[in-house]
């Protein structure tokens, strides 16, 4: 029965929360769970190149780019179209570009689709230090300069990737014309956990609850810490919000139907982001939605795409 509850709680809290894709959720010891490990999330089959572009050659395929200093792992396909932003995806974290191969070559038949391994993640250099938000957004920004230059882009982003997104397109308004979150992480994660699983916690939920904690503090590949903090808006841009559907965090003994509920409640805030937003759910995905069903994630961004290349908002 234990092992039961183990298996449940790490597959729901962990690849769920964060985004991670964790040894734990096969059922392993929760003693050896590695809450960023990457042996088990969706993968891809996709070999890809490595070899440097000049700074000025359009990039077809994966490559490494120079990003303050750093080696960044970027993908890119498609043509670009008049009047089509760029789009650049975003992955969860403990993933890396490769688990968005397959959604980056259906949205590349119609568009110029871009994506890269942050730094501490799949081919890309590890980072200093620590990291914030800011650092984060600044590697962005050295990848957008690359990748769309001074065309408009979308930002699609899972999990994390799409925690990053939400965080960075209020303050890029002038080249940020998209928003699309895939079962984004809430903007008050670190209070929900906390206030989800209470400290009196025992057990696996008890260490579950460090665990995922010390995950946001920046124990994790990225060295990334990841604070709770308001959404904040991004004026008028088409955005997204799509949600799971299958309510697998309630399997969590005890603790799951208030994680299911702070899930969505995170995801309902993520629309303050645009007056022109709107929030769906994909019925039969659990998280990694771009897997479960990617014709849902597909039409999303496409829609959005769509939108981001019109009049007002194509720049």
């Amino acid at each position: 029965m234990l092992r039961r509850i183990k298996a449940t709680a790490v597959a729901a809290l962990c690849c769920t929360m964060i985004g991670a894709a964790v040894t734990g959720c096969d059922g392993d010891s929760l003693e050896n769970w590695d809450p960023l490990a990457s042996s088990s999330s969706p993968k891809s089959t996709t070999k890809t190149k490595s070899e440097p572009k000049p700074d000025d050659a359009v990039i077809s395929g994966t490559t490494k780019i120079k990003v303050d200093g750093h080696s960044v792992n970027v993908s890119c396909s498609g043509e670009a179209a008049d009047g089509r932003p760029v789009i650049v995806l975003l992955h969860g974290a403990g993933d890396g570009l490769d688990k968005l191969a397959g959604i980056q070559k259906t949205l590349s038949a119609k568009n110029r689709v871009c994506s890269y391994d942050r730094l501490g993640s799949g081919a890309s250099d590890q980072p200093d230090g620590p990291q914030d938000m800011a650092a984060t957004g600044k590697i962005l920004t050295g990848v957008l300069d690359r990748v769309a230059a001074d065309n408009p882009v979308v930002l699609a982003g899972h999990s994390l990737g799409g925690l990053i997104a939400a965080r960075y397109a209020p303050e890029h308004q002038d080249r940020v014309k998209g928003l699309v979150l895939l079962d984004a992480t809430p903007s008050t994660m670190l209070a929900d956990i906390s206030k989800a699983i209470p400290e009196s916690a025992k057990g696996p939920a008890a260490q579950l609850r460090a665990q995922n904690l010390a995950v946001f503090q920046g124990q994790n590949p990225e060295k990334l810490t990841i604070t709770d903090g308001k959404v904040r808006s991004a004026g008028d841009i088409p955005v997204e919000v799509v949600q799971h559907g299958k309510p697998y965090l309630a399997a969590l003994p005890e603790y799951g139907p208030r994680l299911e509920k702070a899930w969505a409640a995170g995801q309902r805030a993520w629309l303050a982001l645009s007056s022109n937003s709107k929030l769906s759910t994909a019925e039969k995905s659990e998280h990694y939605i771009y897997v479960d069903q990617p014709e849902v994630a597909v039409e999303a961004i496409e829609r959005v795409a769509t939108q981001a290349g019109g009049p007002s908002n194509g720049g």
